[in-house]
């Protein structure tokens, strides 16, 4: 397509190969995707009260406290909610509608964004038992996804 910015695969670009949106890595999610680049999840932890949280903040919710640390979780969880979508609200995930947008209560606590790999969107329930998978997207930018749990 004309007009598109080619991605080199460096973390400032955009788009990925083949169209989709790469987040935006903001030094406060570097840990974060540092992480997956390593297949590892991590979340937030207070140090002030040692809460999880995600995304990252810089203030506790829980006691305000600003210092914390990033904690690997076990990357086990169920589903919390999910939207299947069927329109395309972006061109780089038109060949993959419908796709369903899960909210993943993780075992410890946080929620988190993401899909539901291996798994026709009309199969999703709440309460689902999910594990994380990692998708490698760049060489810089590698995404936390989840499948069904023993899948």
């Amino acid at each position: 397509m004309s007009g598109e910015k080619p991605a080199s695969g460096s973390p400032r670009d955009t788009v990925a190969p083949g169209g989709r949106p790469l987040p935006q890595i903001s030094a406060e999610m570097a840990p974060f995707f540092e992480a997956a680049r390593r297949q590892q999840l991590v979340v937030q932890r207070c140090r002030g009260c040692g809460v999880l949280r995600f995304p990252a903040r810089d203030r506790c919710s829980a006691c305000l406290a600003r210092e914390a640390d990033w904690a690997p979780v076990s990357g086990r969880g169920t589903v919390f909610s999910f939207a299947v979508m069927h329109q395309i609200y972006h061109p780089g995930f038109a060949s993959e509608v419908p796709y369903a947008v899960v909210l993943v209560a993780l075992e410890e606590g946080p929620r988190m964004v993401s899909n539901v790999v291996g798994c026709p969107p009309g199969e999703i329930r709440v309460g689902m038992p999910l594990e994380v998978v990692f998708e490698t997207v760049t060489p810089e930018v590698t995404l936390p996804k989840f499948r069904v749990a023993g899948g």
